[in-house]
């Protein structure tokens, strides 16, 4: 049977412990981590169950996922994972979402569970769990037969699929022990010792098509906007410019005489116009006319006077409030006794997501008016869930979310903020809604990577090595500006890092990589500013006099390696080298750039990134996930910036928020995984937090002047050859 991958919108606790007459296992939550239960168990354990594991006579194996799925991968490696150890048939294995519901299907994390698939960390967080339950399914599999056959389970081996007696030749399937096999309670245990071997993997660690793939290709592939149900109506929204803001009043009688106008409805921040078609619906929001209340916090904020002169100024201030992010050593005394001491600042702007699929989403409500489903692409079903409960006043029971594929996240989708407005303007309105933002919505009403002003100040000691390191970051997001701020790769002695917040009303949000696209800007630029005044390579500079760690000592040899880093380059072309870090992974990543001097356009020609991700579970999905966190960097660092001006977003589209065109893609992109002996770290961001200094540092082999200030605008470009 060709392996599938199920939409998933039917898929219901009840309906898949029914199964069709076969094999049932699930997977419970303890405090020990996810253990596999019995059937008879479950029915007890309602409340504590994860996920489902379902062997059905024909040989089928169903295996429910948590994972959303937005291009990543997620949803054929987490399956993949258990289906190795159970050696099962990869070609019979079916999957199906699982339901939005972190109680049942979460991770740990902190003190409570989610789903949400953020930070890369849906391998990285479930795949010891995800091993051992595949490796109880296969023992029950080999105890069944073994009592079957009347020999000793010890006897037994397996082949994908099939349980087999070596000495006998006998074979068995699973389909077969299926159809007669009894699931013990308590499951048995699993010893670390007893996991398949590295070097026995038939799965894991290699290619395996993607699950979504060819549903994508073919177009069957359902995103929330493809829903369509019987009798639903249209809706999209305005919202405030100035963000933050509400409406007063607006035209109502007016848009409401327009063809094909069903009503109006007030949001908390906007206006929603509800139409018999999508086109009505536009047309109806060309034409609104809101007043807007006064006093949003963002009225007259101007993002370009606070970054250029604010965020300074607070960073002077001895009285400003201060967050200590971490602390090692003594940094004054390292200053005070210092043979040579460094200082540089450095500044990125607003970026927006850019997410190809507009923010959309589908609601209906039951007749009763006291159930409501929801069609979403999210990252966080379970998020998604309780804010739509929570907007219409529900229990998260009385909330069904349907998961769809993505169409890009990259750390919106998790909120669900348009689910909860498709879900209010459906109850309104009594008819199934579909939402969808229009591109200026999103982007007027987008949630940024927060914009960031950074001072950096180094002491060296008598030997030339860095024993002293400050760092401060001021903006507005708290945790969004502090992630890769501490530079752990580097065993500096003494470090003093701090945070200070300004709040400024406006939207920010995680952003593939978070803080750390402009932390490890900043940390590699300033090393290689050092390396030049000391006039060192940059990367001996790294391992003569930053008491560099042995594991990014690893990344930056292999990536010198593959770019033949001290190589000479054509004219006109240089070379730049940064670190890049991101949930557990390592990496060094080398640009090879050319600057048109009369244009200021940067062209980034080739690039060279080693890895250190650990076990990595799917090669080629990694492979693609690294690529295209390099191309979504490049984008940011060369093109992406958002300013505000009145508390307004002065961007629109992307005729004035620039992304980077296929014209300007790499020649070449060459990605290495480095081998290491460790479980699977994330993968999804760490193509992004390198490419900013790396891009620097080469500019400044070329030029022999640092850009200190991203995105490097064609327009900032000139600026800096100008100074």
């Amino acid at each position: 049977m060709t392996a599938k991958l199920e939409s998933g919108f039917d898929v219901s606790r009840r309906k898949f412990l029914k199964g069709a007459g076969g094999l049932t296992f699930c997977v419970a939550l303890g405090a020990d981590g996810i253990r596999l239960i019995s059937e008879a168990e479950a029915q007890g354990a309602q409340r504590t169950m994860n996920a489902w594991v379902r062997i059905a006579p024909d040989g089928i194996v169903t295996i429910l996922s948590p994972g959303a799925e937005m291009g990543q991968g997620s949803m054929t490696s987490l399956p993949l994972i258990l289906a190795e150890e159970m050696d099962a048939d990869w070609s019979k294995v079916a999957i199906e979402w699982a339901p939005a519901d972190a109680k049942l299907y979460g991770y740990a994390i902190g003190n409570g569970r989610a789903m949400a698939i953020v930070g890369s960390r849906a391998v990285m967080l479930y795949f010891n769990d995800l091993r051992v339950a595949g490796a109880q399914v296969r023992k029950v599999l080999l105890a069944n037969a073994a009592e079957k056959w009347g020999v000793s389970s010890a006897s037994l081996q397996t082949e994908p699929g099939v349980v087999i007696e070596p000495t006998s030749g006998r074979r068995m399937s699973y389909g077969e022990i299926a159809s007669f096999a009894k699931v013990p309670s308590p499951l048995p245990a699993v010893d670390k010792s007893e996991l398949t071997l590295k070097n026995q993997f038939r799965l894991i660690g290699k290619p395996v098509p993607r699950r979504d793939l060819p549903a994508k290709v073919n177009g069957t592939a359902k995103y929330a906007i493809d829903v369509d149900l019987p009798g639903m109506v249209y809706a999209t929204a305005k919202h405030s410019p100035v963000q933050g803001g509400e409406p007063d009043n607006w035209n109502d009688a007016r848009i409401k005489a327009m063809p094909g106008v069903i009503a109006t409805m007030r949001l908390p921040d906007g206006v929603a116009v509800v139409a018999d078609s999508f086109p009505h619906a536009m047309a109806a929001r060309a034409a609104l006319e809101v007043n807007w209340k006064k006093g949003a916090k963002a009225e007259g904020f101007n993002s370009e006077v606070a970054l250029k002169e604010t965020y300074a100024k607070i960073h002077a201030d001895p009285a400003a409030k201060t967050q200590t992010l971490d602390s090692k050593g003594d940094a004054k005394a390292a200053f005070s006794s210092a043979a040579k001491l460094y200082k540089a600042e450095f500044r990125s702007d607003y970026g927006y997501h850019a997410q190809m699929e507009p923010l959309n989403a589908v609601a209906r409500l039951n007749a009763a008016g006291n159930q409501v489903e929801v069609w979403e692409g999210s990252q966080a079903p379970d998020a998604s869930r309780m804010a739509v409960a929570k907007a219409l006043g529900f229990n998260p029971e009385q909330v069904t979310l349907h998961q769809c594929y993505m169409g890009g996240g990259f750390g919106r989708r998790t909120l669900g903020d348009y689910s909860t407005e498709a879900a209010r303007i459906a109850r309104e309105v009594k008819r199934p809604v579909k939402l969808v933002w229009t591109r200026e919505e999103d982007i007027a009403h987008a949630m940024f990577r927060p914009q960031s002003f950074q001072c950096l100040e180094a002491a060296l000691d008598k030997d030339g090595k860095v024993a002293g390191w400050m760092h401060c970051v001021v903006g507005d997001g708290g945790v969004l500006l502090q992630t890769g701020i501490k530079p752990s790769y580097y065993a500096i002695p003494n470090q003093h890092i701090e945070a200070r917040g300004v709040s400024h009303g406006i939207r920010v949000k995680h952003w593939r990589a978070v803080g750390h696209v402009f932390n490890v800007f900043a940390i590699e630029s300033f090393v290689d500013q050092m390396a030049v005044d000391q006039r060192m390579d940059p990367v001996d500079f790294r391992f003569q006099r930053m008491s560099i760690t042995p594991r990014a000592r690893a990344v930056f040899e292999k990536a010198a390696q593959m770019s033949d880093w001290k190589a000479p380059r054509p004219a006109g072309r240089a070379l730049g080298i940064s670190i890049s870090e991101r949930s557990g992974s390592l990496g060094a990543g080398v640009a090879e750039i050319s600057l048109d001097r009369a244009s200021g356009k940067i062209r980034v020609h080739k690039v060279w990134l080693a890895v250190d991700g650990g076990l990595v579970v799917q090669p080629e999905m990694a492979r693609a996930n690294v690529e295209s966190g390099i191309v979504y960097g490049l984008s940011s660092v060369l093109h992406e910036r958002a300013t505000i001006k009145g508390g307004a977003v002065e961007q629109s589209n992307f005729h004035d928020y620039h992304v980077l065109r296929m014209a300007d893609m790499p020649e070449e992109m060459h990605v290495a995984f480095v081998d290491r002996d460790a479980a699977p770290s994330g993968l999804g961001e760490i193509g992004n937090p390198w490419v900013a200094a790396a891009v620097a540092n080469a500019f400044y082999r070329l030029t022999g002047k640092r850009l200190n200030h991203m995105p490097f605008t064609p327009a900032r470009v000139i600026e800096t050859l100008k100074a």
